[in-house]
């Protein structure tokens, strides 16, 4: 109600009441006899408690999940967590022994890049782990998401696997006996993962956020070519291998669409190529296609080689669990009685969320892609449709927007992939918008998961990601973030909304724990509900913080009505 929408009632009929508006006016209001009034003093009392019965009732459906302006409910095991990456928050660039990655090498080709900024420090998470987790920890945090630095693991990209025999004569791939492994890179993750257990904070660990180790696009052009296939393969079984024991959650890649667009049609993101219908070298399709290979293949590994059964925190019966992370904006018909309209939000939201997911869930691409793109967008072959059908145990979304659409009303002027969809953006002047651009729409984040829950058939969803960059021009601004807590707010109920209404959400994870280097605009972008002065590197928690922490505590009870 607050929010203005909520459309739950009730209606109510008791066979055993009959009551006329006339039998409670008496006729002579002056002369009535003691009969009438006692009469008129029981249809009072019935009447009465009819209405309370209607109330209890219609409190009973808004705290059970019916309708939009209730109470939401949270179930008891639901998990509450914040996620950071490796890049943006870890610094330590050379340290331990890491590699460089393609973000290390681009930030520096052009003062252009990154708003002049650089990851080498950022919030030096690599050498302040213990005040972090301590953080988490005073936050009340069930969980946390992070994700490795692959450069930090292998800093070649590659492992060499010799292929030692065992006693019976099978050959082994044990990262035991792999070279090539950077051991205080895994150090570092082990001390981090035993210190989160350590707090009861559950680790959900990605395995790609975007930071592909240098050496591998020096060798053969990173994501375009398909041998990064294996390689992503090879370092996911040493993760795997190196902390599956007390690993439960497992993300293998994330923003698949934001790799291949941003890195390989915009060229706004590492590695920074331009797509080949807008004048460049990028193939931003045939990323994806090697996106969605990688992350089929990572995912036969962890099953078939076992690793899935190595999660040993549990029941004797319980496994790891292994997912992907894709990024999923809502689109809104500008016109809802317009069929056009209606068919442009349903396919610009198969070029994005649709495009990394239906492969995994559908068996193939949106049909609306292979209609548009025939050729541009490669073919799975029917091993490959095998592996990717079925490889996820639960979808990860990054939600952060909504959008109306609707079909163009001229032809697109430009190329590539903004002009494939076939559909026009727009907002609504009343949205307000955040730092980023991005307009503010909390029905959007209900809407995206009943989209999601109906074409992919109730499958678990975790929000991976969901959060803003505020109006944070300095200290005191970035403290008192009364903007984003109530974009959290408005976002959090919208989200259990959905779950209100069948949805299967197992979790929400706020973007992001502490202000950090936002890729292509460096520091200039704060999304944290922790502030991090980039200077001294301490760490201050904001409103945000403050208001997350007590709906942490109250399991969503301090969200109002």
């Amino acid at each position: 109600h607050r929010y203005g929408y909520g459309y739950g009632y009730i209606m109510a009929e008791n066979k055993n009441i009959a009551l006329e508006t006339s039998s409670l006016i008496p006729n002579d209001s002056v002369h009535r006899s003691k009969n009438e009034t006692s009469r008129t003093k029981k249809l009072l009392i019935i009447t009465l408690v009819g209405s309370i019965a209607v109330l209890t009732a219609i409190v009973t459906l808004h705290r059970n999940g019916h309708g939009h302006g209730h109470r939401v409910v949270f179930p008891p095991n639901f998990v509450w967590g914040a996620a950071t990456s490796a890049y943006q928050i870890e610094g330590g660039s050379t340290a331990g022994g890491r590699g460089l990655s393609i973000w290390d090498t681009w930030c520096v080709q052009s003062s252009e890049n990154c708003n002049g900024d650089t990851g080498d420090v950022s919030d030096d998470h690599y050498h302040l782990w213990r005040e972090d987790v301590e953080l988490m920890a005073k936050l009340g945090l069930k969980a946390y998401r992070f994700s490795i630095s692959w450069s930090r693991i292998l800093p070649s990209g590659t492992a060499d696997y010799a292929g030692e025999v065992i006693e019976d004569g099978v050959e082994e791939n044990s990262s035991a006996r792999v070279k090539g492994i950077n051991e205080a890179g895994v150090e570092f993750y082990n001390d981090l993962i035993d210190a989160l257990l350590e707090n009861d904070i559950e680790p959900f660990i990605t395995l790609y956020h975007w930071d592909l180790p240098q050496a591998l696009e020096d060798k053969y052009g990173g994501w375009a070519n398909k041998s990064i296939v294996e390689d992503f393969a090879d370092y996911s079984r040493i993760c795997f291998d190196k902390f599956g024991d007390r690993v439960k959650y497992w993300i293998t890649i994330n923003e698949g669409w934001t790799t291949a667009i941003h890195g390989y049609e915009e060229g706004s993101n590492a590695p920074g190529f331009k797509g080949e219908d807008v004048g460049g070298s990028g193939k931003p399709y045939q990323v994806g296609h090697h996106l969605l290979l990688a992350h089929a293949r990572a995912v036969e590994v962890f099953r078939s080689e076992e690793y899935a059964n190595m999660y040993q925190r549990g029941r004797k019966d319980e496994r790891g669990l292994i997912g992907i992370s894709n990024s999923g904006d809502h689109r809104f018909p500008l016109d809802p009685n317009s069929e056009d309209d209606q068919e442009a939000a349903t396919r610009s939201m198969e070029f994005q969320l649709g495009w990394m997911t239906d492969p995994i869930w559908l068996g193939d691409y949106p049909p609306s892609m292979r209609k548009i793109l025939g050729t541009r967008l490669p073919n799975f072959t029917e091993d490959e449709k095998k592996k990717l059908v079925g490889s996820a145990d639960f979808i990860g979304l990054n939600h952060y927007s909504s959008a109306f659409a609707s079909k163009p009303s001229k032809p697109a002027t430009y190329g590539g992939y903004w002009a494939d969809q076939l559909v026009t953006l727009s907002g609504k002047d009343s949205w307000k918008k955040t730092e980023m651009g991005w307009y503010v729409v909390p029905d959007g984040a209900r809407e995206i998961l009943l989209w999601m829950d109906k074409r992919y058939s109730h499958p678990l969803i975790f929000v991976t990601e969901n959060g803003m960059s505020a109006y944070e021009p300095d200290k005191e601004h970035s403290i008192h973030d009364d903007a984003r807590v109530e974009y959290l707010e408005g976002y959090i109920r919208g989200f259990g909304q959905a779950l209100g209404q069948g949805v299967n959400l197992g979790g929400y994870f706020a973007w992001s724990l502490l202000d950090n280097f936002e890729w292509q605009y460096g520091f200039s972008k704060r999304f944290g509900i922790v502030h991090v002065n980039y200077t001294t590197l301490v760490r201050t928690p904001k409103s945000s913080a403050e208001f997350y922490s007590e709906v942490i505590e109250t399991n969503g009870g301090v969200l109002p009505e």
